[in-house]
């Protein structure tokens, strides 16, 4: 599975694309699951091991992100990280921009400060690339709570 934990119980990647690779997921005890890849839809695969999905899909066209997408991940995120023992995972396709950037606004959420949580993820995930549009999409995002 192409996924780097970012802090004990949340992990950043890419797609999962199947049933096999949801298993492994399972396995390390993922039980959260944010999709942001408009490419594929997996909650058919999760339902077997009764991983709660997301699918939260944008497309990585380096256009602005409304809040509401980022309100609807980090009000998911925040409902499972409640819980105990549970575990998340966000991602899109590559885990390059769309998952990271969610993963943004989850830190933030938590009260990081928006470089720091940057700094900290792409240090743990060193394949993020940071679009300046997305970025200030997080951003109006916090603005706007």
């Amino acid at each position: 599975m192409d996924m780097t934990w970012i802090s004990e119980r949340l992990a950043v990647g890419g797609g999962i694309w199947s049933a096999p690779n949801m298993a492994e997921l399972a396995g390390m005890g993922v039980t959260h699951i944010i999709n942001m890849q408009v490419e594929f839809d997996e909650r058919a695969l999760a339902e077997p091991h009764n991983i709660q999905v997301l699918w939260n899909p944008i497309e990585d066209d380096f256009q602005p992100k409304p809040p509401q997408v980022f309100a609807r991940g980090v009000e998911f995120a925040q409902e499972a990280l409640q819980q105990k023992g549970t575990k998340l995972f966000v991602h899109c396709a590559a885990g390059v921009h769309r998952g990271p950037t969610m993963a943004l606004a989850i830190l933030c959420s938590q009260g990081w400060q928006l470089e720091a949580a940057m700094r900290h993820i792409q240090e743990n995930r060193y394949v993020v690339d940071w679009n300046e549009v997305y970025v200030r999409s997080v951003q109006n995002f916090l603005q706007s709570r």
